[in-house]
């Protein structure tokens, strides 16, 4: 583990969910003690794959603020401390089908700023969708005061395209580093010089095979996908290969589906395909789904699999997700923070000392 001034970088992670940011944290050379979800479904796969930092299922309004110095010997005014708060995002989502969730998630920011209060930790790292910052009703700027009161004067925070930041995938982000200490300069990663893409990760050549529309991968590397109907599978038969759409057959009655007559200008990327030279779109809880966005395969007739979804989010391909089902693999990996651009704000915290 990386250190500073001979002691361990060490991190809590709230809303940690299955684990990408602790992974790239852990990757950077940092001591993610726990990480803390009040979604139970991630912790088996949290656990398997970040062995040594626990996984603490509470909901974080209902956690005492000397919790993780009770249980875990955290220390007040820990210069090596980072509190992560990347909380749920459907509120402040421009993809927002659930209010009730979405109502849920509202507020979980200030309540992540109590832990800072009590233990005004050397960093605070915040990963959010833009929507925190533009929202009228955010509590981004309630947020930002509060960390202005308690002495996190020094920060640097942006709206940043992950795929500028090793990530092979478009995926526009709220960020924010924040420390207490004077003659830190704190700053977000350094932009990598050349942009990837699908074709860098996925394909034949990156060791995926070859597949169709229902295959199960019964093996660790889920390399499993989606059934689709016949019609949905003359769909893509008819989509061109390497970013074709769904207007390619909006003229055929049999495979036009009724919310799209005469609506050729509204939700274009629904049944599309990807494109190899280009980063994959946003890679959302749904991404298993062609009818969802532009999620087809850039050339065989089928949505991406697990494993090309969770390796556009940049997880390891080593990185097993314990779930029943393609659904609930599927929301781990969308809600996840990429683990490169994790491990990249990682190793910046490390050497702004």
């Amino acid at each position: 583990m990386k250190k500073c001034n001979g002691q361990k970088f060490k991190a809590i992670d709230f809303f940690c969910g299955g684990g990408g940011m602790t992974c790239g944290l852990r990757q950077a050379g940092i001591d993610v003690i726990a990480g803390v979800d009040f979604d139970g479904n991630a912790k088996e796969t949290y656990e398997y794959n970040n062995p040594g930092s626990v996984f603490i299922y509470k909901d974080i309004k209902n956690l005492w603020s000397n919790y993780f110095e009770r249980n875990f010997g955290v220390s007040k005014y820990d210069d090596n401390l980072i509190m992560v708060g990347c909380s749920p995002c459907q509120y402040y989502s421009i993809i927002n089908t659930d209010h009730s969730r979405a109502e849920m998630s509202r507020g979980l920011l200030i309540n992540f700023a109590r832990f800072i209060e009590y233990y005004k930790p050397g960093y605070v790292l915040v990963e959010n969708v833009p929507g925190i910052v533009t929202n009228k009703e955010t509590v981004l700027y309630r947020f930002l005061e509060k960390l202005n009161a308690l002495g996190y004067k020094n920060m640097v925070k942006e709206i940043v395209d992950m795929s500028q930041y090793g990530v092979p995938q478009n995926r526009r982000r709220f960020s924010l580093i924040a420390t207490r200490m004077d003659g830190v300069k704190v700053t977000l990663p350094k932009k990598s010089e050349r942009v990837l893409t699908v074709a860098d990760v996925l394909g034949e050549k990156n060791g995926f095979q070859k597949i169709k529309a229902g295959h199960k991968d019964t093996t660790d590397f889920q390399h499993t996908v989606a059934g689709l109907s016949e019609v949905s599978l003359k769909r893509m038969a008819m989509t061109p290969h390497n970013g074709g759409n769904r207007l390619s057959w909006a003229n055929q009655l049999e495979l036009q589906l009724d919310c799209y007559i005469g609506k050729d200008d509204i939700f274009k990327d629904n049944y599309g395909r990807m494109w190899w030279d280009r980063p994959s779109p946003t890679i959302t809880t749904k991404f298993f789904s062609i009818s969802n966005g532009r999620f087809a395969h850039p050339e065989e007739d089928r949505a991406i699999s697990i494993r090309e979804g969770a390796t556009l989010q940049s997880f390891p391909k080593d990185y097993v997700f314990k779930t029943n089902s393609i659904a609930g693999a599927a929301r781990i990996i969308g809600n996840a923070v990429p683990c490169e651009y994790a491990r990249r704000l990682g190793e910046t915290i490390i050497k702004s000392q």
